[in-house]
Formats: structure tokens, sequence, C-alpha cells
């Protein structure tokens, strides 16, 4: 049919985080550094909600129009590769570096793959650790 996408992957929704609320409380959360973008990751404890996702570019990189294009290069890219890689009841907040501007999509679309998909590190708390002195 004439206009119809195939695409091998299941069709997977993703919501939007659109409230100041919705992203102070995902601060709270896991945080996974890149070298193109910040992730941060909150658990609803909600499993069978849809995950979320919202994008932050500052002022620092650059004017509207280059921070607009940011955000689109990465909802196209989470709207192409990440989307099944998230978690259900996950909230996730996308922090734009100025790298995302000139990086190849195919870069960009696989480092936000490995990033939603990295898994925390367990962590001693620092009351546990043993110090040399």
């Amino acid at each position: 049919m004439a206009g119809e996408l195939t695409n091998e992957r299941p069709k997977k929704t993703v919501g939007r985080l659109k409230s100041r609320p919705q992203f102070l409380a995902v601060r709270e959360g896991e945080k996974r550094r890149g070298s193109l973008f910040l992730i941060e990751v909150l658990d609803r404890k909600l499993s069978d909600a849809e995950p979320r996702v919202g994008f932050t570019v500052t002022k620092k990189h650059g004017n509207a129009v280059e921070r607009n294009r940011m955000r689109r290069r990465l909802k196209e890219a989470v709207r192409l590769h990440a989307g099944f890689a998230m978690q259900p009841g996950h909230d996730y907040v996308v922090v734009a570096r100025r790298d995302v501007l000139t990086a190849p999509f195919e870069k960009l679309a696989s480092e936000l793959v490995s990033r939603i998909e990295t898994r925390p590190k367990h962590r001693r708390p620092e009351t546990d650790r043993s110090r040399k002195v």
C-alpha cells in the first residue's frame, strides 16, 4: 500500500513529560552520563504504565534555532530507535549537550539506546566503605 511504512520493531508508545513538577521529580532519580547527553531516570513503580520522556536543552547551548534543532534530533532518535528500550513505568529526561548538533544521527541514536538500556551499578553506601588512611 502506498505511503505505508514498514518497521520490524513492535510499535511502542512513549508518553511525554510536560510540566515542571514532572521534570523536577525525575531529577531525584538515577543519572546516566554520556558524551552527547545526560539521561535522568526515575522508576515510578507502576509496571503497567507507559514510559514517559522529556527533553531539556539549556540556553547556554545556543540560540533558539539551535536548541530546537537539538530537541528535534533527540525526539526523532527516541521515536525511531530508543522507544522500544524504555522500561514501562519509568520516566526519562534527556538533557542535551552541544555536541548533539554535530554528531552523526546514527551515533546519536546508538548512544541513546545504550544509555537507556544501561542498568544501574550497585554501589556500597558511603558508611560501609573502608578507607585506608
